[in-house]
């Protein structure tokens, strides 16, 4: 009787084990995910959680305004269920890449719902009397009719009318992670109240650091809040806190500075006593060292634009990125 209750009890262990083997193995399934940057590619991990699987197009430290894509990355996007991309032409090479790999899933833009800066607005620097004469202003019209001639030719990038660096300000980063989070629970409905357990506690990390550079940012002097750095990057983190960025390159790394444009910009670190200059993770410092030589500014230290920074930097993740930069910008404006 004894060794019948045994073989009893081993059989029915061994038929639960068969029946709920398949329904594990479904519930620990990783949905395979693209992200096109590291940004974006932080913020499907935060949300997503152990039920994704997520590869990153262009990493930490990477220049998605240079990239060029691989095989594998051909690869990782044909095998995707969801693609999320930032949008706001950001990633120029993006169409062709999922043109080749023939991807038949989920595209997301995480910017869609984000009321986007204009070019021109984010370019306002180079808009001063000394650059633009009778012969070389344009008004709106005539920008936009020619807006592809022009940024070829004159900006050397490939964005269109709008800034894309959103994910500067953490605002805006809110709606990033709704419609990341809306986009993984339509794929994955059997984990979409996870989704939103993370995006509820990622929003309100979002939310409290807003406030927290806020408050830094509001301890600086009035006439201490003008931010030079490599390339035209962060007016969203501007417009957010009240802080005015100028940079000797355009939108994208690609573009180059002419040398009146740097003139202009040495002229008016002097005129305006700026004390400090940052160089940026993505972008050749020389530039922005030959600035700091000239005007006596001191280099401020490095921000992160569009990239995060590897594992052992100070900007590993998206929060870590933003915090980094506030705190960076508010010591060196402060002294």
């Amino acid at each position: 009787m004894t060794n019948r209750r045994i073989f009893l009890k081993s059989a029915i262990t061994l038929l639960t084990m068969i029946a709920s083997g398949p329904i594990a193995a479904e519930a620990t399934k990783q949905t395979p995910v693209v992200a096109t940057f590291s940004v974006v590619g932080d913020m499907v991990k935060r949300i997503g959680g152990d039920h994704v699987a997520v590869t990153t197009l262009v990493g930490p430290d990477g220049d998605a305004h240079v990239y060029q894509p691989t095989p594998a990355d051909a690869r990782a996007v044909s095998e995707a269920q969801v693609l999320i991309e930032n949008g706001l032409e950001f990633e120029g090479w993006l169409d062709r890449l999922i043109k080749a790999s023939n991807f038949e899933g989920m595209r997301v833009v995480a910017t869609n719902g984000i009321k986007p800066l204009p070019f021109e607005e984010s370019e306002e620097h180079h808009d001063d009397e000394e650059h633009h004469d009778g012969e070389e202003h344009h008004d709106d019209e005539e920008h936009h009719d020619d807006e592809e001639h022009h940024d070829d030719e004159e900006h050397g990038h490939n964005h269109g009318t709008f800034d894309p660096h959103a994910w500067q300000s953490l605002r805006a980063a809110v709606i990033y992670v709704n419609n990341i989070t809306s986009s993984l629970a339509q794929n994955d409905p059997a984990n979409a109240s996870a989704f939103y357990l993370n995006r509820a506690a990622y929003v309100s990390e979002i939310k409290a650091l807003d406030k927290e550079i806020q408050k830094m940012v509001d301890t600086l002097p009035s006439d201490h809040r003008i931010v030079i750095t490599s390339h035209d990057a962060l007016q969203y983190f501007g417009d957010a806190y009240g802080l005015s960025f100028m940079a000797p390159q355009g939108l994208s790394t690609e573009s180059e500075a002419s040398a009146k444009e740097v003139a202009g910009l040495i002229k008016q670190i002097r005129e305006k006593d700026i004390k400090a200059v940052f160089v940026e993770n993505i972008a050749d410092s020389r530039l922005i060292e030959q600035i700091a030589n000239e005007t006596g500014a001191k280099i401020g230290g490095k921000l992160y634009s569009d990239a995060l920074s590897g594992p052992d930097d100070p900007a590993s993740t998206y929060l870590k990125m933003i915090r980094h930069n506030g705190t960076t910008i508010v010591e060196a404006l402060g002294n």
